[in-house]
């Protein structure tokens, strides 16, 4: 029978790897210094995104990262921090981490992984001014209907040049 010590560091560490298969990539942060009941509002809204805020003991988190093969994180793993596994729209969970920053400066965004890449903390900055990806659909369907809009008004343009010389045509014959 194994301690449960050990039952808690072994299910943390297989929750870090299946996490990480699942999910496009992580961020880690450090949160030495934030109140525990902000901690628990960035959990909150982290998760509506469809992001993961993890909190692990340091050992652990290092030896599951060694097994995934993720040695160039290893380092960034020191004092109390977090790992954030985000599944959707890395754009949205680097927004709320920045915003969350601006209140709270004692959070480190250390850095991180998407999708093989690694990330820096400016990487993860950068990320968050980008516009969301319903903002960019928007932006490709506004781009591709403009200029059928334009083929639109001058066929109507010219229907309607049309339409004007036969009424001209009628009235001189009319006169």
């Amino acid at each position: 029978m194994k301690k449960i010590g050990l039952l808690v560091k072994e299910t943390s560490e297989n929750r870090i790897k299946s996490n990480f298969k699942l999910s496009k990539g992580l961020i880690i942060v450090k949160y030495s210094g934030v109140a525990s009941p902000d901690m628990s509002g960035l959990r909150k809204t982290l998760k509506a995104t469809g992001s993961d805020l993890f909190v692990v003991k340091n050992s652990v988190a290092r030896r599951a990262m060694k097994e995934l093969g993720l040695n160039d994180l290893i380092k960034s793993i020191e004092s109390p921090c977090g790992l954030i596994f985000f599944k959707d729209e890395p754009v949205d969970t680097s927004k709320i981490l920045c915003a969350f920053r601006k209140d709270h400066e004692k959070l480190i965004l250390e850095g991180g992984m998407l999708q093989e890449k690694l990330l820096t903390s400016k990487d993860i900055e950068t990320m968050s001014k980008l516009p969301s990806k319903d903002v960019l659909r928007a932006q490709v369907v506004c781009a591709l209907n403009g200029p059928i809009v334009k083929v639109v008004v001058v066929l109507n343009q010219t229907l309607k040049k049309f339409v004007y010389c036969l009424d001209q045509i009628k009235q001189k014959k009319t006169s």
